[in-house]
């Protein structure tokens, strides 16, 4: 606990990713909020479009048409066509589920990165690492309820599933640039491709949002280019290894809001499922 003081990186990094998983866990009520009334399709895009439209004016600012400048184009269209997918399945997600069942499958993103950069980087993955995988799986089983889910329950979870796989793949594609793309300009890329990828869809089924639901999509988007701000200067300035944990932070926020806004309970099928997910999170993470 002495290096947790007020003035050293660690505080101010573990401080970074608790108001950053905070703003994940408001823009994840959000879009719940939000689902009933607009498609998935409005909600991905309008997410996007107008997060670019508060970064990029700020990194042409400070850095000119050189944040743009990239030798690696191909792999930011991956990544922006990977990540916008993986947004398609968490924002269904949120729509069928329970708020802290939709933000526990999508803390399964880790156990899908080791493999995945196993088979695509010719990374190496210990058998322990596989093993907590083994066991952070477990807790999916137990959120899918065998033999009790019906099949709209299914595919919320399947869903849920799909986007923390697709969301691994984009981070391994992050990792396939390299160190030396700043991560200012892998956001700015990310909005560009995916708002570009998300608008046939959205122009398709388009409603014309009323103003309250605009002001949502404002804080929607606010709030996740925020909350990347957030950890990515986390883990700019501390060790990911010391500072990771607070990630799992979002169950506890998600609990919160998902009581206080539709009075759900904290169940103990959560709680097995948060404890096989979290807890191999965890043990991954000391190893």
């Amino acid at each position: 606990m002495r290096h947790l003081i007020p003035d050293s990186p660690l505080y101010r990094g573990a401080a970074c990713v608790l108001a950053g998983e905070l703003l994940l866990a408001f823009m994840g009520a959000l879009i719940k909020s939000l689902s009933p009334e607009l498609s998935s399709a409005m909600l991905v895009f309008g997410r996007n479009a107008l997060g670019l439209a508060l970064i990029l004016p700020v990194m042409l600012i400070r850095e000119g048409p050189d944040c743009l400048r990239t030798k690696h184009l191909r792999f930011h269209v991956v990544r922006g066509v990977v990540g916008v997918s993986a947004m398609y399945c968490y924002f269904f997600s949120l729509s069928g589920l329970a708020l802290t069942d939709a933000v526990l499958l999508k803390l399964t993103s880790p156990f899908f990165i080791p493999v995945i950069a196993m088979l695509w980087l010719g990374e190496r993955t210990s058998l322990y690492t596989l093993m907590t995988i083994a066991f952070g799986f477990c807790g999916v089983v137990v959120l899918l309820q065998p033999g009790h889910a019906g099949y709209e329950d299914v595919l919320f979870v399947t869903a849920g599933v799909s986007g923390a796989l697709l969301g691994g793949t984009a981070k391994v594609t992050i990792r396939r640039m390299g160190v030396a793309e700043p991560s200012a300009r892998i956001v700015v890329y990310f909005g560009i491709v995916a708002t570009t990828v998300s608008a046939p869809a959205a122009l398709l089924n388009w409603q014309w949002p009323t103003t309250l639901q605009w002001l949502a999509l404002a804080a929607v988007a606010a709030c996740a280019t925020v909350a990347q701000l957030l950890i990515t200067t986390a883990y700019r300035i501390a060790p990911a290894g010391r500072i990771g944990q607070f990630t799992y932070s979002s169950v506890v926020f998600a609990a919160l809001l998902g009581w206080l806004i539709w009075s759900d309970p904290f169940t103990l099928r959560q709680a097995l499922g948060c404890l096989f997910i979290v807890g191999a999170g965890l043990l991954n993470m000391r190893r």
